[in-house]
This record gives structure tokens, sequence and C-alpha cells, in this order.
């Protein structure tokens, strides 16, 4: 067991740690945003994937969470916490039948819809028990993935609902998650604009049809301080800003210094004569992203802090194989902390986090929700 007191560089590689106080200063950063922007947080758990992490959030003024997938959404229920968003369609029959078991918990349960097949199959299983189930309309804003388009499309689907006994209406969402491909922070600025309009228009659309939307959502990292502030726009739920990672900085959204998730590796090997390195930390540790959606906004696979000479050129599944330009103090058994190029799927891979303040470990965190993928 991890022992507190110790300097992270004592501990076993690779190791994910965890900044308290970045994590801390980033936490209020997301708060304080909706608090001046009047408008609701609803974080996106997903990145960190810990109840102890959502709860932090809630502390902070948080009114409920975002999850990708309902065995996230059963975690974070088992831990207490109950205003919950599972931002995923979802029409198969055994997944109903967990959406079920939950609103039996008394979950605040909210899931997203994007076509009427999905909404006639979550109306017929849901008719079967006592519980209404509330829906959010998902709205496509340029990502292509799922949703319908703004305006009409919504207009439809939201007077479809109208109609199912079991089924209610809470709100309109979109992510923007094409935002991870923009080339500048003018395009990413451009794109959250219409990230927000993409939301408020359809709703607004819906209530001239006399259909009321309460929740108006916008999400996305690198989008939501622009989306937020579009008019008409009442929740944010920003996911990566919780840690930031090597891409987030690559964009431009934040400085390398306000990550607050690094994993702990050392040097395997040191070969002059090729002027390579190899870290201990391969796919199974770092992952293979270079950037989501398309743009490569990073060099290598992971940013090697304080070591601007070592680029990790390539990853197999247990090596990190890393360029040196020029020369390097790096030494065989030298421990180095590597900043993730994507912290989501990186905190997946691992089963907790060893948190630490300035170097000293402080305490152990689970993940209790990784590999959470059903």
């Amino acid at each position: 067991m991890t022992q507190t007191g110790k300097s992270i560089y004592e501990l076993d590689t690779p190791t994910l740690l965890l900044d308290q106080g970045k994590l801390e200063a980033n936490i209020r950063d997301m708060a304080n945003f909706a608090k001046e922007n009047g408008l609701m947080l609803r974080p996106h758990i997903k990145t960190h994937k810990s109840s102890k992490i959502a709860k932090m959030q809630l502390e902070a003024g948080a009114v409920g969470i975002t999850t990708a997938k309902i065995g996230e959404a059963e975690v974070m229920a088992r831990a207490g916490i109950k205003d919950i968003l599972i931002a995923y369609p979802i029409a198969a029959e055994k997944k109903v039948n967990r959406l079920i078991e939950l609103l039996g918990q008394e979950v605040h349960l909210k899931v997203a819809v994007d076509n009427l097949e999905q909404l006639g199959l979550l109306d017929q299983f849901m008719s079967k028990t006592p519980h209404q189930l509330e829906v959010w309309i998902k709205v496509n804003s340029g990502l292509n993935r799922c949703g319908v388009e703004p305006g009409s499309e919504a207009v439809q689907l939201a007077k479809n609902i109208a109609l199912k006994k079991k089924l209610k209406l809470g709100g309109i969402f979109t992510h923007a998650g094409h935002s991870y491909a923009a080339p500048s922070l003018a395009e990413i600025e451009k794109i959250g604009l219409l990230e927000g309009k993409a939301v408020a228009e359809s709703a607004e659309a819906c209530e001239r049809e006399g259909i009321p939307i309460a929740v108006r959502s916008v999400g996305s990292t690198p989008t939501y301080k622009i989306a937020g502030k579009v008019k008409g726009i009442n929740e944010v739920r920003p996911g990566n800003a919780v840690f930031f990672d090597a891409i987030q900085a690559g964009l431009g959204v934040t400085e390398i210094d306000r990550c607050a998730l690094t994993v702990l590796a050392a040097v395997a090997g040191k070969y002059p004569n090729r002027k390579t390195i190899v870290l201990d930390t391969g796919s199974k540790v770092l992952c293979l992203d270079q950037g989501a959606h398309g743009n490569k906004s990073v060099k290598g696979f992971g940013h090697v802090v304080g070591h601007s000479e070592i680029t990790i050129e390539r990853l197999s599944e247990e090596h990190g194989i890393a360029s040196i330009e020029g020369e390097t103090s790096l030494c065989l058994n030298d421990v180095v902390q590597i900043i993730p190029n994507h912290a989501c799927p990186v905190v997946n891979l691992f089963d907790e986090y060893v948190i630490h303040q300035e170097g000293v470990v402080t305490d152990v965190w689970d993940i209790e929700a990784r590999g959470k993928v059903t």
C-alpha cells in the first residue's frame, strides 16, 4: 500500500499521480465560471470516474453529474449521487432494465434520445413499470455522431415525446467534440458559438410550439466557456477540464502547468548510439491518442515534464520509445512524470490515483468506475 508522506519519486512505476492542488483549482474554475454566468454545472465524470472527485464537484456547486454509460451511473448512484444524466442513447431492453433499477433507487435520472424508434422502445419498456423516465433531446452541433439536427428535427422529436405516457422531456443538449480537431482558438470560438446556438435555437423553436424546455445544456472542455455565454443556455457540462491534458494544452485551451494528472515513469533503458531511451510506459499506460477527432495537436505520446529534449516517438504495449534531441541528463532507472495526451482513456487503465501535494504523497483514491463501459 502506498504510504503517505513519501516523495512520489520513491514510488514504483508506472503510477497514476494526481496533484490535489491543481485538481482543486480546476474544480473551482469550472464552478466559478458557472456561478458568474448564472449557469448550472453538470460535469462529465467519464474523465475521472471517481465518486470522490464527483462529490468534490458537487460540493463546489454542481447540480448533478453527467456519465457516458449506465455502468458509470450505477457506480455513482451506489456512492449516493442521485442527479445523473446519461449522455448516451439507450434502447436495448437489458439496458433499460438497469435504468429501471436506478429509478427504483430514487435516482433523478435523465437519458439522451435522438430518434423515434428509440422513443417507442423506451416508452414500451417503461410501460411495465410505475416510473416515468426523463429524457433529453441530443442535437447535432457539428460532431456528426449522435443527435437530431437542430431546429425542426428537434421540435418533431419533442412533439413525439409529449405523446408518450412514460417519457417526459427535461432538456436539450449537445456535445461539440469536433472542437478537438480545431486548428486554432478562433475556430474553437466559432464552434462554441454554433454549439450554443444549436441548443438555444432548438429550445426556442420547441417553446414556440408550446413545449417548455427547462434545461439547455452544452459541453466540451474547449468550448464550454464560449457556448455557455450564448443567450438561452443555462447549463454546462465540461469533463476533461477537471484535469486537462497535453491535447488541451496543444489546442491552446490551457497551460501545460495546469494539468493535474501525470504518469510516473522510469527509464528502463538508454541507448546513446541510437539517441533513444525506453520508458516503462507503453500503450497499456499512455494509450495511442494523439488528438481526438482528427487533430494531432501534440508531439509524441505524452509530455515528459521538465525534459523538452525527450519526445516519446512510439509505443508498444509495455515500452515507450523516446528520442533524445541533443543531450539528456536522464539515466537508467531515473524517474519522470508524463502528462498524458488524453487523460480520459489513461484513467480508465488504472485502479487508483496516488494523490500528492507538491510531490509528497497524501492519499490514495479508488477509480471505482474504471472499466465501466456498458
